[in-house]
């Protein structure tokens, strides 16, 4: 025979009962660290800070993406007055945000000169710190209507806007 010595392969793992672990804890380790993972991701979607109403939480967060809202189309249209007093007047009232006072002619006067337009579109769309509508959920002529009354307190001549046609 040879004098050659040959040596066994030897590697991290010697007995059956190494073997046995190190398999185990390749499955079971991986599973750990998934839920682990799982949990850190899940939790950074929570809100901060305790939550009192559970079910209110749980509504807003599976609420639906848009919405539909059935209107009375029968319904007849709100007065410029009306609008004013319901939506317009929480800052057209006391100047709140550099908006024009109701009836202050001073500050009415430079806007009154753009014209009936401008300032329908103004308010449709929205300026400066007055979102569109005022934030409201009127019909354009409603909005209209209630521009026609704003102004005209403001010492305008813009005639009431006509209703259109169903």
């Amino acid at each position: 025979m040879s004098d050659h010595h040959e040596e066994a392969h030897t590697g991290p793992v010697k007995t059956p009962k190494q073997f046995l672990t190190l398999v185990v804890l390749s499955f079971v380790v991986p599973i750990f660290i998934i839920i682990g993972l799982v949990n850190y991701v899940a939790s950074s979607h929570k809100p901060s800070g305790t939550d009192t109403n559970a079910a209110e939480a749980t509504a807003a967060h599976i609420q639906k993406v848009g919405t539909v809202q059935v209107k009375d189309a029968n319904r007849a249209p709100k007065t410029g007055e009306e609008v004013f007093k319901g939506q317009c007047s929480a800052c057209h009232a006391t100047g709140a945000a550099g908006a024009p006072k109701f009836g202050d002619t001073a500050a009415w006067g430079p806007r009154i000169k753009t014209g009936y337009a401008a300032l329908l579109n103004s308010a449709l769309k929205g300026k400066n710190a007055m979102g569109p509508q005022g934030g409201g959920d009127h019909d354009d002529f409603e909005i209209g209507r209630a521009v026609v009354y704003m102004a005209n307190a403001g010492g305008a001549k813009f005639p009431e806007p006509t209703a259109p046609a169903k």
